[in-house]
């Protein structure tokens, strides 16, 4: 055989049937996130304004305007940093969560229902297990660019005087994954769009944005109330945010349940989020 024909063969056994697919039951995962992020390329230019512009806009409005007035009334009402220190960690990581509720709500109806999106590559060696963990390593990758983009606005406003503030990036990304993944086996299980979604955003998403001691300590709120914040993602992404971005004083004890109840939540969301793509996949 000549060199020129060795190589064609090896070429061709390369990419035989057989070679791609022992590939994609390998990497089947990265494939469907490499199609996910292909699509989000598509509107790319949003995602790059959504992550610029709303934390610019807050850190102004939150951060700069209201904070001249808190900080005048009581310098020290936050653990002695600004109100723009105290509340950049809640801005960062309640960023991730939304964007992890948009994320993880109508595209996964859409891949079941609309668009059935994930059926094709379903037809082919992937499973239902690899395509949920693509579309969940997609928005993933999504969540920590968002964060690192946020995080560099903040630093720019000069709210993370901490050294280690930037694993902030990496904590909004476990916020948001912990809320989102949960949200994700809700959406997957869905077959009907009758509004849920809507009230998801309306009363979920937004009274957790606004009990989760996003805007003033958790322990001013009534007890009515403050078990909200107990409960929320955003709470527990936001206190261990806050002790990285200026060394914010809790137990430490307290910083591992956050860091634990994140982890359990994000686990939970997966295992189930699993249960229902092999579900409706395999039907």
């Amino acid at each position: 055989m000549t060199e020129d024909a060795a190589l064609t063969a090896t070429a061709a056994r390369a990419h035989s049937p057989e070679v791609s697919a022992a590939r994609a039951r390998r990497w089947g995962a990265f494939y469907y996130a490499e199609q996910v992020l292909r699509v989000m390329k598509g509107y790319g230019w949003s995602i790059l304004m959504y992550s610029v512009g709303q934390p610019v806009a807050y850190l102004f409005a939150m951060g700069v305007g209201l904070a001249t007035l808190v900080d005048a009334e009581d310098a020290g009402a936050f653990g002695g940093v600004s109100y723009l220190a105290f509340i950049a960690p809640a801005l960062l990581v309640s960023a991730a969560v939304m964007t992890a509720a948009n994320e993880f709500t109508f595209p996964v109806m859409g891949g079941f229902k609309w668009r059935r999106t994930y059926y094709g590559p379903h037809a082919s060696p992937l499973t239902p297990e690899q395509i949920a963990a693509g579309q969940i390593i997609a928005v993933t990758l999504r969540l920590l660019l968002q964060s690192a983009i946020y995080f560099a606005a903040v630093a720019l406003f000069g709210a993370s005087p901490s050294g280690w503030g930037w694993a902030g990036i990496v904590v909004a990304t476990l916020a948001g994954l912990a809320f989102g993944l949960p949200l994700m086996a809700y959406s997957a299980s869905i077959r009907e769009d009758k509004g849920q979604f809507a009230l998801v955003m309306r009363f979920i998403v937004m009274p957790l944005f606004l009990f989760s001691g996003t805007f003033f300590p958790l322990d001013t709120l009534p007890w009515a109330v403050r078990w909200i914040g107990w409960i929320s993602p955003i709470w527990h992404g936001t206190e261990l945010g806050r002790v990285f971005s200026y060394g914010y004083q809790e137990p430490p004890v307290l910083t591992v349940i956050h860091f634990v109840v994140l982890m359990a939540l994000a686990a939970l969301g997966w295992v189930l989020t699993r249960r229902q793509f092999v579900r409706r996949l395999g039907q």
